[in-house]
């Protein structure tokens, strides 16, 4: 049983008390901070396209990072791809037992397999062998379209009041692993129903102390896909239970990251980078304000320091609501005006106001990281 005596240090959040593994030297579970992770969508064979996707990522906050392994090509590649990137790599495993050794050979730091569809015992002892040789953490996922058929005969398709297959398949699957002497485990067990993975990861986190990954699955493009994850995501972890996660979108997976990340700074877990407020726009607004924002969201996802930035689509209320931003950007009729803790700092035509603003930006954050 898991117990609940990890306060976190921002917040009442009382977190739910894990077995601690590494993936490379990425700590998760125990008293490591809850870790943001994503899964490239390259062709991994493809090692110059997934290194820069992967570098990307890094960029953004990503902390751990999967690869699909579809055959032995792609297994090969992930030595190739390990020597161009920081971050630790988990090796995506489906069916064959021969791809997750092959993947570990290559340097994979952790695989994610479901022990039950790799073909049988002797099989499976293969992989925990090649696992305690690399010293690589075993991820036991399971998703509800993954169900063993006895399991679906037995307690029904996973719904949010009867999560019971999800929970024994992932249960047992792992108990096939300690019965081969490995612990160094996390698991999943991902739906694409919002009910039933917050059902699911409740019970799941009652009944063992190994880290939990939690996602919903499948969960849709940008809108849907974040409203989805951020729901579910949202309640396990202000409830303690997550030790390390991924946001799934049908989108470029840095956005997975800057999602993430802002999960978590509204629950006051962990906060990486500036902080961005921005107005919805109202009929004041005079200057092409929503590009203007992506673009510097864009540019504050690359960024280390705790900065609170405003984009306020007028000069009239933009620096009163904002006066506790440390640099904020509002627009005017062709003009704007950047402004530090609610003084005006600068007026400038509208052509040159994001360059500026940006610069002073990069300026403040070399600042405020020389401190």
């Amino acid at each position: 049983m898991s117990q609940c005596c990890n306060k976190d240090e921002l917040n009442m959040i009382t977190r739910k008390t894990t077995q601690e593994i590494s993936i490379g030297d990425v700590a998760i579970g125990g008293n490591a901070p809850i870790t943001v992770q994503s899964m490239t969508n390259t062709d991994t064979r493809d090692v110059i396209s997934t290194v820069t996707q992967v570098k990307a990522l890094e960029a953004a906050g990503c902390e751990l990072i999967r690869v699909a392994v579809p055959d032995m090509e792609a297994a090969s590649a992930i030595s190739r791809i390990r020597d161009q990137i920081t971050i630790p790599l988990i090796a995506d495993i489906h069916f064959d037992s021969r791809l997750a050794v092959a993947a570990l050979e290559n340097g994979a730091q952790a695989i994610r397999i479901n022990p039950g569809n790799l073909g049988g015992a002797d099989k499976l002892a293969r992989v925990v062998d090649a696992a305690k040789m690399y010293n690589a953490p075993i991820r036991v996922g399971v998703n509800s379209g993954s169900i063993e058929k006895e399991l679906l005969k037995k307690y029904g398709y996973p719904t949010p009041e009867n999560t019971r297959a999800l929970i024994e398949s992932a249960l047992t699957n792992v108990a096939a692993l300690e019965k081969l002497g490995f612990n160094a485990i996390k698991i999943s067990i991902k739906s694409s129903d919002t009910l039933t993975t917050i059902a699911g990861y409740r019970e799941l986190s009652e009944r063992t102390s190994y880290p939990l990954h939690i996602g919903v699955t499948e969960a849709g493009g940008l809108i849907p896909g974040t409203v989805k994850s951020s729901v579910a995501l949202g309640i396990l972890l202000f409830e303690g239970v997550g030790d390390t996660f991924r946001i799934s979108l049908t989108r470029d997976p840095v956005e997975e990251i800057r999602v993430g990340y802002e999960l978590l700074r509204s629950l006051r877990i962990r906060e990486r980078g500036p902080e961005m407020i921005s107005c919805p726009t109202c009929g004041r607004t005079r200057i092409d304000l929503f590009p203007m924002a992506e673009e510097i969201e864009r540019v504050l996802q690359t960024m280390k320091s705790n900065l609170k930035v405003a984009v306020m689509g007028c000069v009239v209320n933009g620096p009163g609501e904002a006066k506790e931003a440390d640099i904020g950007i509002a627009g005017g009729h062709g003009t704007g005006i950047i402004f530090k803790k609610g003084e005006l700092w600068k007026k400038l035509p509208e052509d040159e106001l994001l360059a500026t603003f940006l610069d002073e930006l990069a300026k403040m954050e070399q600042e405020r990281l020389a401190k």
